[in-house]
C-alpha cells in the first residue's frame, strides 16, 4: 500500500472515537474524556491525547519508532525515576505491558504533567535547566538498556559534518554568484560573518580528541516545550523519543542554542557562560567538552540549511518565503560571532594552567 494511503487510513483510525473504543479499555479506562492535542502527519507520524478520567489525567502518545527503540525509552525512564530525576513514567496496561499495539501502531500511556513550560526570558528556569541536565547526565554515565532494546547511540565524529557543512557553505557562495538573485545576494552579503564562523567551528573540531569526550545518556532535545516546572515548582522532563547515548556537550549544545538564539536572549554570553559554570559544578566537564560545545554553537547552523534547501530546490521552491527564513536567521551574526569570539577567549583563559 502506498505511504499516502497508509497515512490517510492511521489518520481515521487515530480519530478520538477510535481510540477512546479500542485503546483506552487496555488500560481500564473506558468512559474516559479524550481530546487530541498534537497531530503530525510526516514519515515519522506521531498522535497526542490528552485523557481525563475522574480526577485523574493522562497523557497518550502515538509513537513512530520500533518495539526496540520503545523499550530502550522505557529504560531511560526508568532509570532516570530511579535516579530521583522527575519524568513522567510509561504506565502499564491491564496485561503488564507497556504499550498497546493497535493496527500496528504503538501507544504509550504517562501520566499527565500539570505545569508551565520552562521560560527562558526567566533567569532562574534558565539554571534550573542547567543543573537537571548535569543530574541527569550524571546518574546516567552508566546507563544501561534492559534486554531487547535497541542501543541507540550517536557518538558522531562532529569535526567530520562541520567540516563537510563549511566546505559546502564555499559552494553555495559560488551558486549565488551564479544566480545573483535576492537571495543570492542577502547569502553573499552576510558570507563573511558566516564562513568566519564556519572556519571557527571547522577548526577547532578538527582538534578535539574524542577520547576525552564526557559520555552519558542524553535526551537531545531538552528545550523549553520539553521542560516543565509543576505547582511545586518543581523540574520535570518529558518527550524521550530521541533520547540515546551520546557525548554530554550535545545535549549542552542543542539545549544552548535553542536558548542563545532568541532574540531577548541573543548569544548572550553572560547567561551562557552561568549554565556552563553550574553545570560543571555538577558534572565536570573537559577541555574536549568545552571545545564541542564551541564548535557546535559557532557554526551557523540555519544559515547553512537554509541556503542547503534553497539551492537544492531553486526551481521548485517559493523564493520570497526562503529569503525572509534567511534574513531572518542571519540578523544576529554579529552577536553570534563576538559570542564565539569571546566564548573561545572564555575557554582558553579557563584551562590555560592546563
Amino acid at each position: 500500500m502506498p505511504s499516502t494511503a497508509k497515512n490517510f487510513n492511521n489518520i481515521n483510525l487515530l480519530s478520538e472515537e477510535n481510540v477512546k473504543k479500542y485503546i483506552l479499555p487496555q488500560y481500564k479506562l473506558t468512559n474516559a474524556d479524550i481530546t487530541q492535542i498534537k497531530f503530525k502527519d510526516t514519515d515519522k507520524q506521531r498522535a497526542v491525547y490528552k485523557v481525563q478520567y475522574f480526577d485523574e489525567c493522562y497523557c497518550l502518545k502515538k509513537v513512530y519508532y520500533s518495539v526496540k527503540d520503545l523499550l530502550f525509552v522505557y529504560s531511560a525512564i526508568e532509570w532516570l525515576y530511579r535516579n530521583n530525576i522527575h519524568v513522567p513514567r510509561i504506565l502499564k496496561t491491564a496485561t503488564n505491558s507497556r504499550f498497546v499495539n493497535y493496527s500496528n501502531m504503538l501507544f504509550i500511556l504517562t501520566p499527565w504533567i500539570d505545569g508551565t513550560k520552562c521560560d527562558y526570558d526567566n533567569i532562574d528556569h534558565i539554571l534550573a535547566c542547567s543543573t537537571n541536565l548535569a543530574k541527569m547526565h550524571k546518574v546516567s554515565i552508566n546507563f544501561m538498556p534492559i534486554c531487547g532494546s535497541t542501543m541507540k547511540q550517536g557518538y558522531n565524529d562532529l569535526s567530520t559534518s562541520i567540516y563537510k557543512h563549511y566546505e559546502s557553505l564555499l559552494n553555495f557562495s559560488n551558486l549565488a554568484y551564479k544566480y545573483n538573485d535576492a537571495f543570492s545576494k542577502l547569502y553573499l552579503e552576510h558570507f563573511d560573518s558566516s564562513s568566519k564562523m564556519a572556519e571557527y567551528s571547522s577548526n577547532i573540531a578538527y582538534n578535539i580528541n574524542l577520547s576525552n569526550l564526557t559520555k552519558s545518556l542524553c535526551h537531545l532535545d531538552y528545550v523549553n516545550k520539553n521542560i516543565i516546572f509543576d505547582t511545586n515548582n518543581e523540574i520535570w522532563v518529558i518527550d524521550f523519543d530521541k533520547c540515546r547515548n551520546d557525548y554530554c556537550a550535545h545535549d549542552i549544545s542543542y539545549c544552548l542554542r535553542r536558548l542563545l538564539k532568541r532574540d531577548n536572549t541573543k548569544w548572550d554570553l553572560e547567561l551562557a557562560i552561568s549554565f556552563l559554570e553550574l553545570y560543571d559544578k555538577i558534572m565536570p566537564l573537559t577541555l574536549d567538552d568545552y571545545k564541542y560545545i564551541l564548535v557546535y554553537l559557532a557554526f551557523p547552523q540555519r544559515y547553512w540549511k537554509i541556503s542547503r534547501d534553497y539551492y537544492g530546490n531553486i526551481n521548485k521552491c517559493n523564493k520570497k518565503a526562503f529569503y525572509n527564513l534567511l534574513n531572518s536567521s542571519t540578523n544576529k551574526n554579529e552577536y553570534q560571532l563576538d559570542f564565539v569570539e569571546k566564548l573561545k577567549a572564555y575557554i582558553e583563559n579557563k584551562f590555560k594552567t592546563t
